[in-house]
C-alpha cells in the first residue's frame, strides 16, 4: 500500500495542475459566451423588422448561447471538483501531520446515551473516533456510518474486512468518488425524495407520448412557410398561442412537478456520476460485487437511468428562461414533452432508486472505513476466530492517541473471564477501558486495530462507564446506574456481550458498595459473560479466591522525588498504591 503522507502531496500537486488549466479554458468560455451575446444583440437591431431572417435568427442563437451555457457549466463542474480534490488532499495532510481533525463533523447528533456503548467510549462529540475516522459527503452516508459504529453486529466480519481493503487500495478512486459526493447540493433528504416518487400522482395524459412531437414537425413547417410567405404572420401567431393554451391548461401541475424535481436536480446530476464510477470499477471483495449487481440489474446501467432523469429535470428547467420557455412553449409544448419524460420515468424506475440511493450511501460511509485503512498501514485487521476463544492482542493501544507518546499493553482474555481491574488515579484504568471496547468496535466493523497483533473471536459490547443523573426525569445519580446495570443483565440474558464496567454501585456507601459489587459481579460470572470491571476497591479483589474465572489486574503509580509518576503498563495482580492523598497535599488542597 501506498505510503499515506506522500500519496496525498503527490496528490494535491496534480490537483492544482488541473485547476490551473480549467481555469484557463473557463475565462476562454466566458469570452465566447460574451461575443455570442453581443453577435445576437446586434443581428437583432441589424434585422429589426425583417421577420423573415430575425425569428431564425433568435431561435439559432438561444440554441447557440444555451449550448456555450452548457459547456461552461461543465467546466465549472470540473473545476469545482478539482477544487473538492485539492481540499480532501489538504484535510489528510493537516490530520496526518498535525493530528488536528477538530474541525470536522463531530456527529454529536448520533450519540445515545441509552446505548450499549456509544456514550461511553467517546464514539461521537469532539474528539471523537467518528470525528477521526469520518470523510463522509453525504448526509446520508454519514447517517450510515454512525449506524455502522453503532450497529453492534458481530457477523460477515471478513467479508467487512474484505471490503474495506478493497477500497482501501483505491485510493484514487475513492476520492473522485468523495470529491463528486461533495458536489452534491441535497435540499431534501433521500428519504423524502423515495417517499415522494412511491406517492407521485400522474397528471399528463399518453397522448402528450406523440402529441408534442406533432406541435413541434407542423411549428418547424409553419415557421418555414412564413419566411417564405406561404402564411401571414396572423396564421403563425394563432398557431403559437394555440400551444401556449395547450400548455397554460397543465400549468399548475406542470409548476408542481418543476418544483419538486428542481429540488432534487443537483442531486441526481451528481448521483448518475456515482453510479457510473461504481458500475465501471472492478471490485474484488463480495460486499462491493453485490452493491454492484444492485445497480447493474437492469437492461440499462442505473447511472444511463439516472442520467436520463438528470436531464428532463435539466430541459424542464429551461422553461425558467423565460424568452425560452415562451418560444419553447408555443412552438413546441415544451412542459409537457419534458413533464411525459419524468412522469415517464418515475413509473419505470421509482422501485428500484431506493436501492440506488443505497449503494451510494453504503459506499460513500465505507469509504470513511477504507481511508482510515489506508492512512493506518501499521494497524492489524484481527484474525478472526469463530471458536469463542476470546481476545489476544499484542501492543494494543487507543488510536486517538498521540502515536509518538502512547503506551500500548499486551492484552488476553480468555471467554468467560472477567479482569478486575485496580489502581491509581490517572494510572490508566478509563483509557484502557476505552482502548478494549474501541477494538473490540473496529473488529466488529471490519478495521484494522491498532495492534502489533490481534486474535478475535467476535462478540457484542456493553458498557457501564458514564452514567449520570436525570433532573428531568427526577433520577438520582444511583436510579440512574442501576436502571444500567439492570438493562445489562436483561441484555446477556439473549446474547453474547463483552461487558466493561467502570466504578460500580458508586452512588452508595463504600460497605453496600462492597457487598453489591460482588453479588453483581457473581450474576455476570454466572451468565457465562466475559468482561472487565475497573475499581478503586480492593476489596472487591478478594472474589477471585471463590471464582476461578475472576482474575486481579492493575496499572501502578509510584513516588519519586515527591513526584507522581506512571508507567501506564497493565499488571498482574493487585494495585497496592493509591495516590488521592499525595495529590490534596501536593496541589495544597490539604495540609501535611
Amino acid at each position: 500500500m501506498k505510503n499515506a503522507l506522500e500519496f496525498y502531496k503527490k496528490q494535491k500537486d496534480h490537483h492544482e495542475e488541473q485547476l490551473s488549466a480549467i481555469s484557463k479554458k473557463l475565462m476562454i468560455s466566458s469570452l465566447v459566451r460574451l461575443l455570442v451575446f453581443l453577435a445576437i444583440c446586434y443581428g437583432i437591431y441589424y434585422f429589426f423588422g425583417n421577420m423573415n431572417v430575425l425569428v431564425p435568427l433568435v431561435i439559432g442563437g438561444i440554441a447557440l448561447f444555451l449550448f456555450l451555457v452548457s459547456r461552461h457549466s461543465d467546466l465549472k463542474d470540473k473545476s469545482n471538483k478539482q477544487k473538492e480534490l485539492i481540499g480532501i488532499n489538504e484535510t489528510e495532510i493537516d490530520i496526518l501531520k498535525t493530528r488536528n481533525f477538530y474541525h470536522l463533523p463531530d456527529g454529536k447528533e448520533f450519540d445515545d446515551p441509552l446505548h450499549a456503548y456509544s456514550q461511553d467510549i467517546d464514539l461521537f462529540g469532539r474528539g471523537s473516533f467518528f470525528q477521526y475516522l469520518n470523510r463522509t459527503a453525504l448526509q446520508e452516508g454519514k447517517g450510515n456510518l454512525a449506524a455502522i459504529l453503532k450497529g453492534n453486529e458481530i457477523s460477515n466480519i471478513l467479508k467487512k474486512q474484505e471490503a474495506v481493503k478493497d477500497l482501501a487500495e483505491k485510493a484514487d478512486w475513492r476520492q473522485e468518488f468523495t470529491a463528486l459526493a461533495r458536489l452534491v447540493k441535497t435540499e431534501t433528504p433521500s428519504a423524502t425524495v423515495l417517499n415522494w416518487f412511491q406517492n407521485y400522482n400522474f397528471f399528463v395524459p399518453a397522448l402528450m407520448k406523440w402529441l408534442p412531437t406533432v406541435f413541434s414537425l407542423i411549428s418547424v413547417a409553419a415557421i418555414a412557410a412564413y419566411s417564405f410567405d406561404y402564411i401571414g404572420g396572423i396564421q403563425l401567431a394563432l398557431w403559437f398561442f394555440a400551444g401556449l393554451l395547450i400548455t397554460g391548461y397543465f400549468l399548475k401541475k406542470i409548476n408542481l412537478l418543476s418544483g419538486s424535481v428542481s429540488k432534487v436536480q443537483d442531486t441526481f446530476h451528481q448521483y448518475h456520476h456515482l453510479l457510473a464510477l461504481l458500475e465501471s470499477e472492478d471490485f474484488s471483495s463480495e460486499i462491493m460485487k453485490e452493491n454492484q449487481q444492485l445497480i447493474r440489474s437492469e437492461k440499462e446501467k442505473a447511472s444511463a437511468i439516472f442520467k436520463k432523469f438528470s436531464k428532463a429535470i435539466d430541459a424542464l428547467d429551461q422553461r425558467n428562461n423565460m424568452l425560452f420557455g415562451f418560444f419553447a412553449n408555443g412552438f413546441l409544448l415544451w412542459d409537457l414533452r419534458q413533464s411525459y419524460r419524468l412522469e415517464k420515468w418515475i413509473g419505470n424506475y421509482r422501485q428500484n432508486v431506493e436501492n440506488w440511493f443505497k449503494v451510494i450511501e453504503f459506499t460513500d460511509a465505507y469509504n470513511s472505513l477504507a481511508n482510515f485503512a489506508f492512512n493506518h498501514e501499521h494497524y492489524v485487521f484481527p484474525e478472526i476466530s469463530n471458536k469463542n476463544s476470546g481476545i489476544s492482542a499484542k501492543k494494543l493501544a487507543h488510536p486517538l492517541l498521540n502515536p509518538q507518546k502512547r503506551i500500548a499493553n499486551d492484552f488476553s482474555i480468555d471467554n468467560e473471564e472477567f479482569f478486575i481491574i485496580t489502581g491509581a488515579n490517572m494510572a490508566g484504568k478509563s483509557t484502557f477501558l476505552r482502548t478494549v471496547s474501541l477494538q473490540i468496535v473496529m473488529s466488529n466493523m471490519g478495521l484494522p486495530v491498532c495492534a502489533e497483533n490481534c486474535n478475535y473471536s467476535p462478540i457484542k459490547l456493553i458498557t457501564s462507564m458514564r452514567t449520570s443523573d436525570s433532573l428531568n426525569d427526577d433520577e438520582s445519580y444511583f436510579f440512574s446506574e442501576l436502571k444500567r446495570l439492570k438493562y445489562i443483565v436483561d441484555e446477556v440474558k439473549t446474547d453474547r456481550y463483552f461487558i466493561i464496567l467502570d466504578e460500580i454501585l458508586k452512588g452508595t456507601n463504600s460497605t453496600d458498595k462492597a457487598i453489591g459489587s460482588k453479588k453483581f459481579i457473581r450474576k455476570l460470572v454466572s451468565s457465562n459473560s466475559t468482561g472487565i470491571i475497573a475499581t478503586h476497591d480492593l476489596s472487591l479483589c478478594e472474589i477471585t479466591s471463590e471464582l476461578p474465572q475472576v482474575k486481579n489486574h492493575y496499572f501502578d503509580a509510584e513516588i519519586f522525588n515527591d513526584e507522581l509518576n506512571f508507567d501506564y503498563k497493565f499488571k498482574d495482580g493487585i494495585c497496592q498504591n493509591m495516590n488521592a492523598s499525595f495529590l490534596l497535599r501536593k496541589m495544597e488542597i490539604v495540609d501535611e
